[in-house]
């Protein structure tokens, strides 16, 4: 690893850059991979290594550092993993429920109230407006009805079993504090919860555990988690052309794109992707049929 380092500083200083702070980091992380007997780049040990950093913005430059030259080694060696640069890892997402659980005041409905708002969020990519525009009945047996959204249209929203039961969870707590409101989200007063009220709490928390730094500083948004949902989805999906694009219009239609083209924007390569997309190009190379 470090001699692929050397190669890799040696190659930008020949193009004129002086790449001293890179040159420190890149070695610190070939040190922190070798100990753990690394061949090659892997995704987990660069998070664990960013990690170690002291403020949110060292982490954030470590990731990228090393995420640059992940993408250097990848486009050699395809067994080099590339880390994506800003959708959440599920200990990122572990972080900020556990977080949200401690909201104060303690034994309210508050903190169940966050906790479950952005576990929905992640777990089914809608918009925080959606979201915090539900009605009690517009949870279903078949799935959440969101309605009038960004494009004046309803859909229907199917939920995985575990979603719907933390969902029925929530109601049961909340039915003791607002059980006549038809607000599906409420706060402490049992009204409808402010869009404002929730980038609030959404940049404390994330501030709170280190994944953003102070105003004005760039870090995780509350619309990442929808772009993570839309890029773990496609990880999930059978590699082959005819799968991807049944996929590809099936997850248009959940997350209520008007063009499926919109759901591109939506996408960023990770590790399952990219050795996704490797194994494609060599079929295409090979000329066998997808």
């Amino acid at each position: 690893m470090l001699a692929a380092v050397i190669r890799y500083v040696e190659l930008h200083r020949a193009m004129g850059f002086k790449f001293h702070a890179q040159n420190g980091l890149l070695r610190g992380f070939a040190a922190f991979a070798e100990a753990r007997q690394d061949g090659f780049i892997r995704t987990q040990t660069v998070i664990d290594w960013a990690g170690k950093a002291s403020s949110g913005a060292q982490r954030r430059n470590r990731l990228l550092t090393v995420r640059r030259f992940a993408l250097a080694m990848q486009a050699e060696d395809s067994h080099h993993e590339c880390p994506p640069s800003d959708v959440y890892s599920c200990a990122d997402l572990d972080t900020l429920l556990a977080a949200a659980a401690q909201l104060q005041p303690a034994g309210s409905l508050r903190p169940a109230t966050y906790v479950t708002l952005f576990a929905l969020l992640a777990a089914t990519g809608l918009r925080i407006s959606e979201a915090i525009a539900l009605d009690l009945d517009d949870f279903t047996a078949d799935g959440l009805v969101i309605r009038a959204t960004k494009f004046s249209k309803d859909r229907l929203v199917p939920l995985h079993e575990t979603t719907d039961l933390a969902l029925r969870g929530y109601l049961a707590q909340r039915g003791k504090v607002s059980a006549c409101d038809p607000n599906f989200f409420v706060s402490a007063n049992g009204r409808r919860l402010c869009y404002d009220t929730v980038k609030s709490v959404f940049l404390k928390l994330v501030r709170s555990v280190g994944l953003r730094e102070g105003p004005g500083l760039p870090g995780p948004r509350i619309h990442d988690l929808r772009h993570t949902f839309a890029v773990r989805s496609l990880e999930q999906c059978a590699g082959d052309r005819r799968s991807i694009d049944r996929h590809m219009l099936a997850l248009s239609t959940y997350l209520g794109h008007a063009h499926v083209a919109d759901t591109y924007w939506y996408l960023q390569a990770t590790p399952i992707l990219t050795a996704q997309i490797a194994c494609a190009g060599e079929v295409l190379f090979s000329g066998e049929q997808p």
